[in-house]
C-alpha cells in the first residue's frame, strides 16, 4: 500500500550510490519505519549534529574506504535537521546532491503547526484519512478536529454520557496513546463545552497515565465499599469520609459493559491495585472478583494464569514496531515478577508453559534485532528510545526547566521484572510516584558497552579505546554535559554506592552548584554475580535490599535538593545453564560467561564452530574491531554443570530495561 513513505523514497532508488544531503527540519527520515526502508535500499545515515562526531564517523567508515577503491558503491546520506544545508562542511556542499524533505510537502492540507505537533507514528493513520479531505484545506482547528478524530479515534462530540468519558479514557490511557499538549488542550476545551463534565480534573487525568490511574484507583476502592450493605448505609450517613486526593465525581460507571472490559486487563497488568472487602468471598464469584483482595495466594495465581494466557496469545512478531516490544516487556515483567515470588508456593505446571514461551520469544528477538535494532540509533532522543538517548533526553528535560536540575540513578544490572519486585516494596515505603517507560540497552549486552554507551550519550563506536572498561565513564558523562554547556564544577558522577550515602556524596549532590548528577548503584550487580539460588533468590534479595533504607533514602534526598530524578538499569540478567567453558586462551578480549568478545572475526569464528548454536553478532554501532560471540539461548559459556544468573546476550530480560522518572504523590 502507497504511503507517506513511498513519496520520500521516490529520492532514494536502489543502487544510488555516492553522497546525498537531507535537510530534514521534520526528521522524517529519522522514523524507524523510514530508516529501515533507505537502509534497505543501501543508503547509511549520518545525523550531522556536530562537526567532531560527523568527521569521526563519516571519516572512519566511509571517506577512507572510498579512497581506498573499497564499498565505492555504498550511499551515504547526511542528515541534517534544519531548513538550510549550509551549515554542512564544503567539501560535502560541492559533492552531494540535495534533498529538502518536509510535512507540508505530503500533508498539503492540514495547518503545519498542527501536523509538527504530532508523533511521526501518527502519519501512517493520517496518510490513509486524508485521502477523504479531496483538495479542502484546513485550519488550525479543524486540523485538530480531523487528527483527534481520524488518528486518536476520539470525538469529542460523541462523549454525552459519564461512561462515554470515562471509556475514552480508559482506552487512551491503556492503550498509551500519547496525545501531543496541543491535541491535550483542544480536547480539553471541546469536551469542556457541554457543561456536563464540569467537575471532572481534566486538565489532571487527560494529559497524565499516573494521575488518572491514582483516580481510578480512588474511585474503584469507594466502588467496592458499596458492595457491602452496612458501609452503604455508613457512607450515606457520612459522605464527607471519602475524601479523594483527586477531586471529581465520586461514582463512576464502573459496572458499565465498555468500562469492566478495560478493568479486568489493568488489574492484571498491575496497573490497578485490588481493594480490602470484608465480604470478599462473597463477591470471589462476581465480576469484580480481580479487583478485590481475597485470597492472597488464589489471588496471584489466577493473576499469574490470566496473565499468562494473555501474553501467551499476544507475542510481538518478526516485524513488530519497536514500541510493541517496549510494551510487551513491561507486562511480561510483571508476570516473571508474580512467577518469582520465592514466599509462595510454586504454581503447578507454570514454570514449563513460562520457559517455553521464553525460548519463542527468544528466538523471534534474536531475528527482529538484527533486522531492526540497528534503524533506532539514530532516533530522536524524545522519548528515548535506546539507552544512548537518556542523556540527549535529560538535557532536554534541562532546557526546559529555568535552574532545573537533573539525577540519573542506575541501577546496574537490575531486570525489568526486578524493578517490578522493587517497586512494590518502595510503593510500600515511601510516598514516591512512579512513570514507568522502557528503553533498549545496547547488544551484547555487557557494562562495558551498554552503561558506557548510557553515560556517553553516544553509540559505542565513539568510545573504541574503552570498550572492554568502564574507566572512562566519568569523563564522558562530564563531556556530554561540557558540550551541553554544563561546567565540570556543575556535573556529579559517582559509582559503587548501594549501601551508604557518603557524608561527601551528600555534600556534592546538596549544593546549589550541582545541576547534573550520574550515580551508579550496583548492589544489584554485586547480588547478582554472588547469586546461587536463582532468579527466585535474586528477588528474594532485590526485595530485602530494597526495604533497607539506602534506596529509599537517596531518592528522597534527590528529590528533597530539587532534582528531577530518573532511574534506569544498564542491562538485565537472566538465569543461564552452561554449555561448555570455550577453550579460546587469549583469544578473547572480553569473557564474559553470555559472550565473548574477539577483535579478529577469523577468532570469533574458530571458536564459534564449536558451538554453533552461538550468535555471531555484527549489529550496528560497534566499533570495527569488536566481534561479539553471544552465547545459544539461556545458556552461559561455563561448565555444563553450572547454573547462574548473568547478562550479555539477546533475552527480552537482557534487553528491555526499565526507565522510570520519580516523583511525590500528590497530597
Amino acid at each position: 500500500m502507497t504511503g507517506w513513505r513511498e513519496h520520500i523514497l521516490a529520492d532514494f532508488s536502489p543502487g544510488t550510490a555516492g553522497l546525498t544531503l537531507v535537510a530534514d527540519p521534520d526528521g522524517l527520515l529519522l522514523e524507524a519505519g523510514m530508516l529501515e526502508r533507505i537502509q534497505e535500499r543501501g543508503f547509511a545515515l549520518i545525523p550531522f549534529e556536530s562537526h567532531v562526531e560527523f568527521r569521526f564517523a563519516f571519516e572512519s567508515s566511509f571517506r577512507s574506504k572510498w579512497d581506498e577503491n573499497l564499498e565505492k558503491e555504498q550511499a551515504v546520506v547526511v542528515h541534517v535537521t534544519q531548513d538550510d544545508l549550509q551549515t554542512l562542511p564544503y567539501d560535502l556542499l560541492q559533492a552531494g546532491r540535495r534533498l529538502h524533505l518536509s510535512l507540508a510537502g505530503i500533508f498539503p492540507n492540514f495547518s503545519y503547526p498542527v501536523l509538527a505537533a504530532l508523533d511521526k507514528s501518527d502519519l501512517d493513520a493520517l496518510y490513509l484519512a486524508q485521502k477523504d479531505l479531496a483538495s479542502e484545506r484546513l485550519g488550525d482547528r479543524s486540523s485538530k478536529d480531523f487528527i483527534l478524530r481520524h488518528v486518536y479515534s476520539i470525538a469529542p462530540e460523541l462523549l454525552k454520557h459519564t461512561a462515554d468519558l470515562l471509556r475514552m479514557l480508559l482506552r487512551m490511557h491503556y492503550r498509551q496513546i500519547h496525545l501531543p499538549s496541543l491535541f491535550q488542550e483542544h480536547l480539553i476545551q471541546e469536551i469542556e463545552k457541554n457543561g456536563r463534565f464540569s467537575d471532572w480534573p481534566l486538565g489532571t487525568i487527560v494529559p497524565d497515565r499516573e494521575a488518572f490511574l491514582a483516580f481510578l484507583q480512588e474511585r474503584w476502592e469507594y466502588f467496592i465499599q458499596q458492595k457491602s450493605s452496612q458501609q452503604i448505609a455508613s457512607l450515606q450517613e457520612n459522605r464527607g469520609v471519602f475524601n479523594p486526593v483527586y477531586p471529581g465525581p465520586v461514582d463512576l460507571p464502573f459496572e458499565h459493559h465498555d468500562v469492566r472490559v478495560y478493568l479486568d486487563t489493568l488489574f492484571l497488568d498491575g496497573l490497578l491495585e485490588p481493594v480490602d472487602h470484608p465480604q470478599s468471598q462473597a463477591l470471589s464469584e462476581t465480576w469484580v472478583s480481580l479487583g478485590v483482595r481475597i485470597d492472597p495466594e488464589a489471588d496471584r495465581i489466577k493473576r499469574l494464569e490470566k496473565l499468562y494466557s494473555s501474553l501467551r496469545d499476544d507475542l510481538p512478531g518478526h516485524q513488530a514496531r519497536h514500541g510493541e516490544w517496549l510494551t510487551f516487556a513491561r507486562s511480561w515483567a510483571e508476570l516473571l515478577a508474580l512467577w518469582l515470588q520465592t514466599d509462595k508456593e510454586p504454581v503447578p505446571g507454570i514454570e514449563d508453559k513460562i520457559r517455553a514461551v521464553q525460548l519463542e520469544l527468544d528466538n523471534i528477538l534474536a531475528v527482529w534485532a538484527e533486522n531492526k535494532l540497528g534503524g533506532l540509533i539514530n532516533l530522536p532522543p524524545v522519548p528515548p528510545v535506546m539507552l544512548h538517548h537518556i542523556p540527549r533526553f535529560l538535557a532536554r528535560s534541562l532546557e526546559q526547566t529555568q535552574g532545573g536540575k537533573v539525577a540519573l540513578v542506575v541501577l546496574d544490572g537490575l531486570s525489568f521484572d526486578q524493578w517490578v519486585t522493587m517497586r512494590k516494596v518502595l510503593a510500600l515505603n515511601t510516598d514516591f510516584l512512579f512513570r514507568e517507560n522502557a528503553v533498549f540497552a545496547w547488544l551484547p549486552t555487557t557494562t562495558s558497552i551498554s552503561r558506557q554507551a548510557l553515560f556517553a550519550g553516544r553509540p559505542p563506536v565513539f568510545f573504541p579505546d574503552s570498550i572492554h572498561t568502564t574507566g572512562k565513564e566519568a569523563h564522558l558523562w562530564r563531556q556530554f554535559w561540557a558540550d551541553h554547556g554544563i561546567k565540570e564544577q556543575e556535573t556529579v558522577y559517582a559509582r559503587g554506592l548501594g549501601d551508604d550515602i557518603t557524608d561527601e556524596l551528600h555534600h556534592q549532590l546538596a549544593s546549589p552548584q550541582t545541576r547534573v548528577a550520574g550515580l551508579v548503584v550496583d548492589k544489584v550487580d554485586r547480588i547478582m554475580h554472588g547469586m546461587e539460588l536463582g532468579l527466585a533468590g535474586m528477588h528474594n534479595q532485590i526485595r530485602q535490599w530494597a526495604g533497607q533504607p539506602f534506596l529509599g533514602d537517596l531518592l528522597d534526598m534527590l528529590l528533597q535538593a530539587g532534582y528531577q530524578v530518573f532511574l534506569i538499569s544498564d542491562h538485565g540478567n537472566i538465569q543461564a545453564a552452561g554449555c561448555g567453558r570455550p577453550a579460546e586462551g587469549a583469544l578473547a578480549a572480553t569473557r564474559g560467561e553470555r559472550v565473548r568478545i574477539f577483535r579478529d572475526p577469523a577468532l570469533r569464528e574458530r571458536v564459534a564452530s564449536s558451538f554453533p548454536e552461538a550468535i555471531a553478532w555484527s549489529g550496528s554501532g560497534l566499533p570495527e574491531d569488536v566481534f561479539p560471540l553471544i552465547a545459544p539461548h539461556r545458556q552461559a559459556f561455563v561448565s555444563n554443570t553450572r547454573q547462574l544468573v548473568c547478562h550479555g546476550g539477546i533475552s527480552l530480560e537482557e534487553l528491555v530495561v526499565p526507565l522510570v522518572q520519580i516523583e511525590r504523590k500528590q497530597t
